[in-house]
């Protein structure tokens, strides 16, 4: 995009420079030669002058007082009729400038001067008009560099937002780029993201309600049917076990519809090192909490993996660390560890400021809702991006403010582009 953007530029720059520099050249060159015949022609009329003054009292042509009125490196020549030609001054050779002034009687005054120092002016402007040219072009370089450089960078930010947007990070992003259809395509993407983090968490939850009201419908419809499948009548039991056997068949689609919309939300989650990942996310805050008086700590226990999207991974702890800086106050600790025995790894952040009063810690993650100011958005999608690997984010500690995010362990199934080979299972 840079490129295009510098090429553009550059070729209108050398079209204009050489639109307006060939008839630039070209006047000048005219310029010079019609002054120089200009100033030659003046000075033939002013000798034509005293040589008619002469002519008309009658008085031999004497040329001793025209001398001065010719040019360095000229000749003058007087031509009458019937008589020879009087010339004065040096022979300007083949290549000249002549300019001719009739006089009375049928004569002539020409005054010719070489053409070589003529060439040399007009070379000379010439080579003005070019280095204009390419100080022109030059300059227009430097802008259209900068100028591609100014609309790259915006646009290269708006592509990485709209990636992040289709792999699930929701946040808004407050930077804006000072060029107004930019911007509008940065507050359409911040609409955007908003939309689709409310459209998916009510999406989310009502796969949850649907799904926990079959569950509990298919459950009670199971235990009812258990007694009539050893009821006396073989008809009733023969039904019964039918009727057993078609709510366990609609048991395993419910699970194996759970199970795919889970996949679905969880597309693009992979193995994580999070003692190599998490220094590289603590390291862009630490600079921000330094310059406001405060401690940014990171303890990894052992080397822990976790299942989950790098980019979600990132904007949840993110947010983390963004509320503890806008809202915490002290040492910022980051933590990671996988408790025992457990397919769980667990990431905490926690400040040692007041923590989270008892009537906001409920409403914490409700979307819109916020306690010091802000837009209330922040927990709110940093936990639905938690969700969507799997995972989940919760509040563990009110006072001082604890948040912990829990995410699968890794299996061998979920390393991309590698086949495992299936359980062998009785049939």
């Amino acid at each position: 995009m840079r490129r295009r953007i510098l090429l553009a530029i550059l070729l209108a720059v050398a079209v204009t420079g050489t639109a307006l520099g060939v008839p630039l050249g070209v006047t000048g060159l005219l310029l010079v030669e019609n002054l120089a015949r200009e100033d030659l022609a003046s000075n033939a009329q002013r000798i034509a002058a005293i040589l008619d003054d002469q002519l008309a009292d009658s008085r031999p042509l004497d040329l001793q007082p025209v001398r001065a009125a010719v040019p360095r490196a000229g000749e003058l020549v007087v031509r009458r009729p019937g008589a020879e030609p009087l010339r004065y001054g040096t022979d300007p050779g083949d290549d000249v400038v002549v300019e001719s002034v009739p006089i009375a009687k049928g004569g002539t005054v020409q005054l010719a001067i070489p053409a070589t120092p003529l060439r040399t002016r007009q070379t000379q402007v010439a080579v003005a008009v070019m280095l204009l040219v390419v100080l022109s072009v030059g300059i227009g370089t430097i802008v259209a560099t900068v100028t591609a450089q100014r609309l790259a960078q915006p646009l290269r930010h708006v592509a990485g937002r709209a990636a992040r947007l289709g792999g699930g990070d929701f946040r808004p992003d407050p930077r804006r780029y000072g060029v107004g259809e930019l911007d509008m395509v940065a507050e359409a993407l911040d609409a955007s993201g908003t939309a689709l983090a409310q459209l998916v968490q009510r999406e989310r939850q009502l796969v949850g309600d649907v799904s926990h009201q079959l569950r509990s419908r298919l459950t009670a419809l199971q235990l009812r049917l258990e007694p009539l499948a050893a009821h006396p009548d073989p008809d009733v039991a023969e039904d019964a076990q039918a009727a057993q056997e078609q709510a366990d068949r609609l048991a395993e689609a419910l699970d194996e519809l759970l199970a795919a919309a889970r996949a679905a939300s969880e597309v693009g989650a992979e193995p994580v090192d999070l003692a190599a990942t998490l220094p590289e996310i603590v390291e862009e805050w630490r600079q921000l909490l330094r310059a406001e008086g405060r401690t940014l700590r990171l303890r990894v226990a052992g080397a822990p993996m976790a299942r989950a999207t790098p980019g979600r991974l990132r904007e949840v702890v993110g947010v983390l660390l963004d509320n503890a800086l806008r809202h915490g106050a002290g040492t910022v600790t980051v933590t990671a560890w996988r408790p025992d025995a457990e397919g769980t790894v667990v990431i905490e952040v926690s400040d040692t400021g007041a923590g989270i009063p008892d009537d906001l810690a409920p409403h914490i993650f409700d979307r819109g809702f916020s306690g010091g100011g802000s837009t209330g958005v922040g927990l709110a999608l940093a936990r639905a991006l938690a969700e969507a690997d799997g995972g989940r984010l919760e509040l563990s500690v009110k006072r001082p403010a604890t948040f912990s995010l829990f995410l699968r362990v890794p299996t061998a199934a979920d390393v991309a582009d590698v086949r495992w080979p299936a359980e062998r299972v009785p049939r």
